[in-house]
């Protein structure tokens, strides 16, 4: 697809930058930075200062340059959280092969990847979603999902739903750890302390009458030595989401 320098292909200007279609008008002086240069500015802003921090001015300050230099570059702060989303994202890693290694593996393979890429800047799942995957790496991680689900026997649109599915589960994991990670150094204590504090808390406020299944698990102790092993939780989940994968499959060859 291509366009002319100033625009045609119809998409927003986000969108036609983040994939090469379109270069911002060169007018003025010649040009110091690159769209590139200002993504990368704004990432190191968010992930020293938090997605709060980044704003135009900001990111034009970590350049060294006034923040109207940036408009060059990058039309809009929104369009700006959008291309730094898709930077860190990055592309997917090399997959196990659906044909060789079955979908199951190839798809487990594929929520683990995409949750190890979004811990590494956390904060960027704080950039609202607006639409359906648009920009390249997320284009290119939906791809490598479909791909992981060949053989499934699936129609389009229920491969594109379990996708959403998986997805959303695996950036809901990363949310809330990075939450409880925030939370506890807050508190100044470990996950252990905060456990304990918890239960000890629930037995106070509850009572075995009215929270008998709550209060077995406090007299089994389980807040006293259980360490929460978020590795262990996320593979717990996207275990059970796979298994009911499975049995949607069995029914339809079957």
């Amino acid at each position: 697809m291509g366009t002319s320098e100033s625009g045609g292909t119809g998409l927003p200007e986000g969108i036609e930058l983040a994939w090469g279609l379109r270069e911002r008008p060169g007018k003025g002086p010649k040009r110091a930075l690159t769209l590139r240069a200002v993504v990368e500015a704004a990432v190191r802003v968010g992930s020293a200062e938090g997605l709060e921090a980044v704003s135009m001015s900001r990111v034009a300050s970590e350049l060294g340059v006034s923040p109207m230099a940036l408009y060059r570059y990058v039309p809009s702060k929104n369009d700006l959280l959008t291309l730094m989303m898709d930077e860190v994202f990055g592309p997917p890693p090399p997959l196990p092969d659906a044909g060789e290694h079955g979908w199951r593996a190839a798809l487990g393979a594929w929520m683990s990847a995409m949750r190890a890429a979004l811990a590494q800047h956390p904060w960027i799942l704080r950039v609202p979603i607006t639409g359906p995957p648009t920009m390249p790496n997320n284009v290119r991680w939906m791809e490598a999902g479909l791909r992981a689900m060949r053989g499934m026997g699936l129609s389009g649109g229920e491969r594109l739903s379990a996708l959403m599915l998986l997805s959303t589960y695996v950036r809901s994991d990363v949310t809330l750890q990075h939450d409880l990670q925030a939370a506890w150094r807050a508190a100044s204590a470990s996950e252990a302390e905060v456990l304990r504090g918890y239960g000890a808390l629930l037995a106070t406020l509850t009572d075995a009458e009215r929270f008998p299944e709550l209060h077995a698990l406090l007299d089994e102790g389980v807040f006293e030595w259980a360490v929460d092993d978020p590795d262990a939780d996320f593979a717990f989940g996207r275990e059970r989401l796979l298994d009911g994968l499975e049995l949607l499959v069995a029914r339809r060859s079957g």
